[in-house]
């Protein structure tokens, strides 16, 4: 069942939307790779309300909201922010979350809200857009090298009891007076 979205750029007071995708999709990504007790904690500390918020709050930041034309539904966001990864440059900002609902997988919304994270990171003078994926994520490693993202290096994180690692992409960008 394809379901049509609508972009939107969202605010502070989006952080109960993006909140509950934002948890949802890690659940639906990481269900059956990483404990449930895990995700569950995980999920409470970095998707919640609050953390939005916190993360909406600085000047640099900037995310995006997919929703369900028909009533509204969020489906996916994409936000960015400044850059914590150990990788980071002065003048990068990182891509920290874009996330979608698999049944949205196909429909261009991963594009779109890749295309607004680009245009506001370009907007802003950045040198490059960073992010970290899930080693094992082969579909986003594919989708993140067909919009110009190359390795520079990984980290490695805990979820509960397991250690896990992503790899570290970047995406040199051509903004104004480059």
């Amino acid at each position: 069942m394809c379901v049509e979205w609508r972009l939107r750029q969202a605010g502070i007071e989006d952080a109960e939307r993006l909140a509950l995708i934002g948890g949802a999709t890690f659940l639906e990504t990481f269900a059956g790779l990483l404990e449930g007790d895990a995700i569950v904690a995980h999920c409470a500390a970095e998707h919640g309300a609050e953390t939005y918020r916190a993360l909406l709050g600085h000047p640099d930041s900037a995310a995006w909201v997919a929703e369900a034309r028909t009533g509204g539904a969020p489906l996916g966001y994409a936000l960015v922010a400044s850059p914590k990864l150990v990788q980071a440059e002065p003048g990068d900002i990182e891509l920290k979350r874009i996330y979608s609902f698999s049944r949205t997988h196909g429909t261009g919304l991963g594009a779109a809200l890749m295309g607004r994270s680009t245009a506001h990171a370009e907007a802003m003078g950045a040198k490059r857009l960073l992010l970290g994926v899930f080693v094992g994520n082969v579909r986003a490693l594919a989708f993140y090298r067909r919009h110009g993202f190359e390795k520079i290096g990984e980290r490695r994180f805990r979820v509960g009891s397991q250690d896990c690692e992503d790899v570290v992409l970047a995406k040199p960008l051509v903004g104004e007076g480059r």
